[in-house]
């Protein structure tokens, strides 16, 4: 049995869940910025008692390694070590876009399109990366300044659905093909984390604790607009 305690801070979104093999026991989340330092204990404290779970019944921890905010990833990921480190428990991580895709082909919504999920960095820019329907990625992972030219060759042929907090400022530039869709009102949850923790647990594969930094992506200089927004 895998009881896995998940925890999303990448984006706006403060979110924790408890997995039982695979499955969701139990959630909260709240997608509103500069609350992770105040509510993420409280949020993991929650998901445990609602499950009836004690802490020392987790058996891993799995975060959201970004990219993402510098200061939510940093929060999220400091959390994580500190319970692994006091629980003698290993560590997963997943990737924020990548379990953002997971979550977005779970809700079913878009069978035929390919996904690319966003994530807001500065002015017209976003990590991003774009995913199949088997949920392979089909274009890497990077910080991409968004134009007229963006995607373009890829939606002559495929229907793309955009999605994330990164997504909206990019719809007047993006929205004017026909393939290109938008899903509004998604948000980064822990339970997008859900099947990738779970296969990384059941693989062994686990973070060296000790050493472990989120995906920054980008370096961040304080007082910098280009280092992306701050949580």
């Amino acid at each position: 049995m895998a009881l896995i305690l998940q925890i999303e801070t990448s984006t706006t979104s403060c979110s924790a869940a408890l997995a039982r093999d695979g499955e969701i026991l139990s959630v909260k989340e709240v997608n509103q910025p500069n609350v992770h330092a105040s509510s993420l204990t409280l949020f993991i404290n929650e998901v445990l008692q609602s499950a009836g779970v004690r802490m020392e019944q987790v058996e891993a921890v799995a975060v959201s390694m970004g990219p993402g905010s510098y200061t939510g990833l940093r929060i999220g990921v400091s959390t994580a070590k500190g319970i692994c480190y006091a629980m003698d428990i290993p560590l997963i991580s997943v990737n924020t876009l990548e379990a953002m895709a997971w979550k977005m082909k779970g809700l079913g919504s878009y069978p035929d399109a390919l996904f690319c999920p966003m994530i807001d960095a500065r002015r017209m820019e976003v990590y991003t990366a774009v995913y199949d329907q088997e949920l392979q990625m089909i274009s890497p992972v990077e910080a991409k300044i968004i134009d007229e030219s963006s995607f373009a060759e890829l939606l002559k042929s495929h229907r793309i659905v955009f999605f994330g907090d990164g997504a909206d400022k990019c719809r007047e530039v993006l929205g004017l093909s026909p393939n290109a869709l938008f899903a509004d009102d998604f948000f980064n949850s822990s339970s997008g984390l859900t099947s990738l923790a779970y296969r990384n647990y059941q693989n062994s594969r686990f973070e060296d604790t000790a050493y472990f930094e989120p995906y920054y992506l980008k370096d961040f200089i304080a007082g910098n607009p280009a280092a992306g927004k701050k949580i």
